[in-house]
């Protein structure tokens, strides 16, 4: 089983600029002047607020794996004043986890307060409208698939994550990306296996089931995997947070 079948089209950031060991002993303003300068090169392929998400996403990824300071990434980028600085501190501050997110979307109102350009995409970004929600696993119960869709105007796009029952539920796999055709697809990749579950739940059970496999943590096996969750992991976090939660009784 995976997350989900079709190709990611969004090239992960992580993937180009590493882990710790690509940094080294890099200061933090050395990293965020990479960070910078691949956003330069990043940035006109930023087309939707999904887009910039999943870059942000990204740069989580690659400051919590550096082990950097965050309030110096946040200076470093405030200090530069250039566009893409202050679209670095846009995304971070919707998906980052929680003191970054304060950090940068403090920054950030500094900045656009002081004239800098805002990228076309800030008004919008962390609001998506949350959509169906559904789930399948195989008839063994080893492996359970997860997914929940969001819409900004009329794009949707789904959040699916791979929870792996045999290593006591944790996230095996993230995929992120255009819902387009996905149910329907699901459905036919489960009309030719009988043996496979399937229901549509509420966005309550779906927020329900992926917290509880946060908490179990990661069990990525294969490359991509691991790629996957690690560079998928603070926007899937950012869009959990959106789902409704189950009324206390």
């Amino acid at each position: 089983m995976s997350a989900q079948p079709p190709d990611d089209p969004f090239v992960s950031l992580f993937d180009d600029l590493g882990t710790e060991s690509a940094f080294g002993a890099a200061s933090s303003a050395d990293i965020c002047t990479a960070v910078l300068a691949e956003a330069r090169i990043v940035l006109p392929d930023v087309r939707t607020p999904l887009d910039a998400e999943l870059w942000g996403s990204d740069i989580a990824a690659v400051l919590g794996s550096a082990g950097v300071r965050t309030t110096d990434i946040v200076a470093a980028a405030e200090q530069s004043g250039t566009p893409e600085a202050l679209a670095m501190l846009r995304v971070l501050g919707t998906v980052a986890s929680a003191g970054l997110r304060e950090e940068a979307a403090t920054a950030a109102g500094r900045m656009a307060a002081g004239g800098t350009r805002e990228p076309f995409w800030a008004a919008v970004i962390g609001s998506p409208a949350v959509g169906d929600c559904w789930h399948y696993g195989d008839a063994a119960g080893r492996q359970e698939a997860v997914t929940a869709s969001f819409r900004y105007g009329e794009e949707f796009h789904v959040v699916s994550v791979l929870v792996n029952h045999t290593r006591g539920g944790a996230i095996q796999d993230v995929w992120i990306g255009a819902a387009a055709d996905v149910l329907a697809r699901t459905r036919e990749m489960l009309a030719a296996d009988p043996g496979m579950t399937f229901e549509m739940i509420t966005p309550q059970d779906a927020r329900a089931r992926m917290e509880r496999a946060i908490a179990a943590g990661e069990c990525p096996r294969q490359p991509e995997e691991i790629g996957n969750v690690a560079s998928r992991w603070a926007i899937l976090r950012a869009r959990v947070a959106l789902l409704p939660a189950r009324a206390r009784g």
